[in-house]
């Protein structure tokens, strides 16, 4: 049996972060009232100093551990190639960015740090003396539209096992077995006027394996407002979905990765007060889960498209949670 705890993310308030209705401590101080047992932070959004910790930020990390008795157990990187406008950044410069990664996530007690897939296989690899130096465990995000097993994760497998890293592994995100369309970015395209006969022929599409040029050429032909671009994007894009016959077959690919991975993401998107993720099959992913022997924590993490804030869904989101795996 598996050995689940339940964690948050803090990205999960984001919007209210942004928008200073939450300072850091009432970021922490909503995860601990959804329950969770444990936080991730992403460092380039909430620490002050990024990349460093500074002392006065650790004091308020375990300030507020004592007062909410929960604290910082992964640590999200941002692996960012673009961050100069005249190219891409090298290996090298992408490897010294991890580096600088692992020391922050150390410092901050983490054992767990996201890492993306733009850190190529090949820094990924020169990534393991320093995670091993710094007692921190490196998962690439297995990020819709990426699957377990997809070439390119095969890439990333094929490293962990070749170097035998125990810092080395996955974190895979629940985005990558979603099964129907995203509703929140459905009820937008509703908003804006766009018929729901034509959402549904763009996610028959989608199903069907047509290409993003065809479904575009075939709803311009049948006359769709041209709102549906932005829902039609994000079915080619990071919020694909699969037919859910494939359901099983992407669980078998989880099956394989499972004894590398640190973490899981709990992705999700909406939650309404019957706590069900419209395109995430959450009841057949955690029955799936709790009769392995993962251990480790379930991070949940929302995508505020709707931007109204991860507050109440993240509550409702730990105690479905909570109501499968019993």
């Amino acid at each position: 049996m598996s050995k689940i705890k339940l964690g948050a993310t803090l990205f999960c308030y984001g919007t209210e972060y942004a928008r200073y209705e939450y300072d850091f401590e009432e970021c922490v101080r909503q995860a601990a009232l959804a329950g969770a047992e444990g936080y991730e932070i992403v460092g380039t959004q909430m620490l002050p100093s990024y990349p460093n910790v500074s002392d006065e930020f650790l004091g308020l990390v375990e300030r507020l551990r004592q007062t909410y008795g929960i604290g910082p157990v992964g640590y999200g990187a941002n692996n960012d190639k673009g961050m100069r406008p005249d190219r891409n950044l090298t290996d090298d410069e992408m490897l010294a960015d991890a580096i600088l990664d692992l020391k922050a996530a150390n410092r901050l007690g983490c054992k767990v740090m996201r890492a993306q897939y733009m850190l190529s296989p090949a820094a990924f690899e020169r990534l393991a003396p320093y995670a091993e130096l710094f007692d921190v465990k490196v998962g690439i995000e297995i990020h819709n539209p990426e699957t377990p097993l997809s070439p390119k994760m095969q890439e990333y497998l094929a490293v962990i096992q070749r170097t035998g890293s125990k810092y080395l592994g996955f974190v895979p995100d629940f985005g990558c077995f979603a099964v129907a369309p995203n509703k929140t970015k459905w009820d937008r395209a509703l908003s804006l006027g766009v018929k729901e006969e034509h959402l549904q022929m763009a996610a028959d599409l989608r199903y069907r394996g047509a290409s993003l040029e065809e479904a575009q050429e075939k709803l311009v032909s049948a006359g769709a407002h041209p709102a549906i671009m932005e829902a039609l994007q994000g079915m080619y894009g990071f919020v694909q979905f699969r037919p859910k016959e494939a359901l099983p077959g992407l669980l078998e690919e989880l099956s394989k990765v499972l004894p590398y991975s640190f973490e899981m993401h709990g992705k999700f998107h909406y939650l309404d007060e019957d706590l069900v993720e419209p395109s995430i099959p959450y009841q057949e992913i955690l029955a799936f889960l709790k009769d392995t022997d993962f251990e480790g924590f379930l991070i949940s993490e929302y995508e505020d498209e709707a931007y109204c804030g991860g507050t109440t869904f993240t509550r409702r989101h730990l105690a479905m949670e909570r109501r499968i795996l019993g």
